[in-house]
């Protein structure tokens, strides 16, 4: 009889080890479309490593459409342009683009040439 104690103890014992390993805390699943362009900015944030600039609506392939987001990307050449989907909250589409916001090569500082108006 205790033999037989034992051997369900030592199978049960490493179905309960598996069971313990594979408990995760489940993620709060956002509800709803996107509903601001703060909550744009920081899903792509999140999503670029970079630091939105400007957030607007865009019609996207659904009746809530979606987000155009510009980001800066401080240390590289080029920023990012993503494009939210409002029902997922997810990425859609994500392109480089010149740096959202920097002045670029030809607006220097402004000279005044002499015989000009």
């Amino acid at each position: 009889m205790r033999s037989m104690i034992l051997g369900a103890a030592l199978v049960l014992l490493p179905a309960l080890a598996l069971s313990a390993g594979t408990t995760k805390p489940r993620r709060h699943h956002a509800t709803g479309p996107i509903s601001s362009a703060k909550e744009a900015k920081a899903i792509a944030e999140r999503e670029t490593g970079g630091k939105a600039v400007s957030a607007r609506r865009i019609p996207l392939n659904g009746a809530s459409g979606g987000w155009e987001v510009d980001l800066r990307m401080p240390g590289e050449e080029r920023g990012w342009r993503c494009i939210l989907d409002s029902d997922t909250h997810m990425v859609h589409s994500k392109a480089r683009i010149d740096q959202p916001g920097a002045k670029g090569k030809a607006d220097g500082p402004v000279r005044m040439v002499k015989g000009s108006r």
